[in-house]
Parts: structure tokens; sequence; C-alpha cells
């Protein structure tokens, strides 16, 4: 696909990797849209649509679901909205360079459910792995591919 046509969606509230999404969509001239609430503060380039939502909790979902489709890009931490992207035809990374899979996404979910029911009984789980150089330059590589439409 051609990214001139695409659209990259970003959740753009607790995105380590800004920076790196502008840099590649502004090399191949993609349209980007950042989405963040009210409680964030966006400093970004003027190519970038930054759109900000209420401070509701799914508020940022909400809007991403309404706007992103088939053939569009989606930055997002999110297992939840991804399986939701995904099912639209939407292509769907992580910030750490993870590109979300129907095949997989199912088991991604049961997992975060069994660690949300272990939380509320009152258990203790891992939280994430803190960010990595890595983890920066796997997501620029997997993006790249993306773009690319490899």
């Amino acid at each position: 696909m051609n990214p001139s046509l695409q659209t990259i969606y970003v959740d753009a509230d607790a995105c380590p990797v800004k920076s790196e999404i502008v840099e590649i969509c502004e090399f191949v001239n993609m349209k980007m849209v950042f989405v963040s609430s009210y409680a964030h503060t966006l400093t970004l380039p003027a190519s970038v649509k930054v759109v900000t939502v209420d401070n509701e909790k799914e508020a940022v979902d909400l809007f991403l679901m309404n706007h992103a489709k088939k053939g569009d890009i989606c930055v997002t931490q999110d297992h939840a909205l991804a399986s939701i992207l995904l099912s639209k035809g939407v292509r769907t990374l992580s910030p750490r360079g993870m590109v979300y899979q129907e095949d997989t996404i199912t088991q991604m979910l049961d997992a975060r459910y069994l660690s949300q029911k272990q939380r509320r009984m009152g258990g203790k789980t891992k939280g994430p792995k803190p960010f990595r150089h890595e983890d920066r330059v796997k997501f620029i590589e997997q993006l790249r591919k993306i773009v690319a439409g490899t």
C-alpha cells in the first residue's frame, strides 16, 4: 500500500517512540494522527495532527476505534484496542516493536485477563519491563517494514 494514502494513528499518552514515528512517517510522506487526553501535553512538529480527547478512561481508544480504517497503522500498548483494530484490518504494533497478530491476540488477552483477576483478588503481578534501547531499535525496524509493505 502507498504510505501517502495511509494514516498512522498513535495512542500517544505514554508512547515512548513519538520522535521515531515522526521521522519515519515524514520520510515517506505518511499522514500522522497522535491522540492523547487533556492530561497529556504533546509537543510535535506541524506535520503531525494532534487530537486531544476527554480525560475519560477509554476516550483515546474510542477515538482510534472510530477513525482508524482498513490499511491504516496504529501504535498502541493496549492489547484490547489492538484486538479490535486488527479485526478492522488495521496493522497494529506496540512501541516495543511487537506486531499484533490475529492468531496470537486471544492468548495475549487471556493472559491480561488472568493478571487482572489475580490483582483483584489481592495478588501481585509483574509490571512491564523497562523500555530499553533494543525495544526502540526493534520498533523502528518493524515500523519501517510495515510502512514499506513487507
